[in-house]
């Protein structure tokens, strides 16, 4: 088994401190913290901003063993301006973490592509890889656009991040991935859906937000995928399902869905 994350937006209801002690009672590796909004307004932990909970959360991961994976949500804008995200990177090197999710909102991807170079060689100085998640309502909407623009900036922290749910829905192939260098794949993140395509980009972000399921509860073919990426690197689990949330509390999802990721690796695995 590859080792394994607890994704922010699986417990988004959660802080640091109290995911952590989740992901160590549910038998992960790695969590991830949602430093910054995925939208603007939305909800986030901005530990850089507060010593003390920053304090705490670091007391937790070292009492626990458990590491943080990556760091959310750096959306780029055309707005966003790299030397802002000073404390956010100092913040992940006092963390430990391994690796900075970034997506793309800028419609000129040559301005984007100037930038996020830029950022990976600020986070570069602290140990950070950034990796580009392609949505399919971003300007980066699929695997080739997310490798192209990684292979065009050739900064050696610059990554991909395949997401099992967006993959699906950009319609992007498992023989695209053969053009991804496997050092550019430092984790992955993995959940379910139903196998139709949401009809509007309002669902489908919808339900990539808030309606996912549960690994080999859904409808997505994950076999193929799980066969094509690297096997060592770590699976972040990222399901967020605000139905289950009502009536099933954090714990009892995040162990059901690392019992879920576990059980469709080994079977994928082993060809069943």
């Amino acid at each position: 088994m590859p080792p394994f994350s607890l994704a922010a937006l699986t417990a988004l209801e959660l802080p640091p401190g109290e995911l952590i002690e989740v992901a160590s009672a549910c038998g992960y590796d790695h969590v991830g913290i949602r430093l910054l909004p995925a939208t603007p307004g939305g909800l986030a932990y901005p530990l850089m901003e507060n010593e003390n909970s920053l304090r705490e959360t670091i007391g937790r991961l070292d009492a626990t063993g458990i590491t943080v994976a990556d760091l959310e949500v750096v959306a780029f804008r055309p707005e966003t301006d790299i030397e802002t995200f000073s404390a956010f990177l100092s913040t992940g090197e006092r963390l430990g973490a391994r690796h900075i999710l970034v997506a793309a909102y800028d419609p000129d991807l040559g301005r984007f592509a100037h930038r996020f170079a830029g950022f990976c060689e600020a986070a570069q100085q602290h140990g950070l890889t950034v990796d580009l998640e392609f949505m399919p309502w971003t300007f980066v909407p699929d695997l080739v656009t997310a490798n192209k623009i990684i292979s065009e900036v050739r900064q050696p922290n610059a990554g991909v991040l395949v997401d099992a749910l967006h993959f699906h829905r950009s319609n992007s192939a498992i023989d695209e991935l053969a053009g991804v260098s496997v050092r550019q794949l430092h984790y992955w993140q993995l959940c379910d859906a139903p196998a139709e395509r949401p009809a509007t980009t309002e669902a489908m972000m919808i339900a990539a937000r808030a309606e996912r399921m549960f690994p080999g509860e859904g409808g997505i073919d994950l076999a193929p995928l799980i066969r094509a990426m690297p096997p060592d690197i770590t699976v972040s689990i990222e399901v967020p399902t605000a139905e289950l949330a009502k009536s099933m509390d954090a714990t009892t999802r995040a162990k059901r869905a690392l019992v879920a990721a576990r059980n469709v690796i080994s079977a994928a695995r082993n060809g069943s």
